[in-house]
């Protein structure tokens, strides 16, 4: 059997039946020493940081705070960035009636951010803000890159304003 035909073990000299060291394989290393593997997590005796024994103090809440019916109450320590409010406040009253596997809770807490989001317009008008919803929503963006989506939209939107405006003048 010529020599160039055979694999790279056997042309070696190698037996192929015969195991392998690590040692002969270049660029093995899954199987190294596991004080040498990166991957695997070393403990540091004494740990680094010392961990109390007790759990942390329980966070006051000077505002109302939505817990899961799936947990007995709120952990120690919690964030109340948006607390609720206003008819988004009531949505999300309603999905933390529901459990965290219920569909319903997470479409109604998407339904609340987006009332929320009107709510703030809201807020800001009668505030004497008067918002650049344009510009908030990235339109000039769009509009640079893409503006025959722009186009498309706000022909669609014209649309769907028009027929509406129709169909309340016909009852009238």
């Amino acid at each position: 059997m010529p020599q160039e035909s055979l694999p790279s073990a056997v042309a070696d000299g190698h037996d192929p039946l015969a195991p392998l060291r690590r040692d002969d394989i270049p660029g093995w290393g899954s199987d190294l020493d596991r004080a040498m593997r990166p991957a695997v997590p070393m403990e540091r005796m004494p740990p680094r940081l010392d961990r109390p024994d007790h759990p942390p103090a329980q966070q006051h809440s000077h505002v109302e705070v939505l817990v899961s019916p799936e947990r007995p109450g709120i952990t120690p320590v919690f964030g109340t960035t948006a607390p609720p409010r206003g008819l988004s406040g009531m949505l999300r009253r309603a999905a933390f009636r529901q459990t965290e596997n219920d569909v319903r809770h997470w479409l109604l807490l998407l339904l609340a951010d987006r009332v929320d989001a009107v709510e703030g317009i809201g807020d800001d008008l009668r505030q004497g803000h008067i918002p650049n919803v344009f510009s908030e929503v990235g339109l000039p963006a769009v509009w640079r890159h893409d503006p025959r989506r722009v186009i498309r939209k706000a022909a669609i939107g014209a649309a769907v304003l028009g027929v509406g405006y129709w169909l309340l003048r016909r009852r009238k």
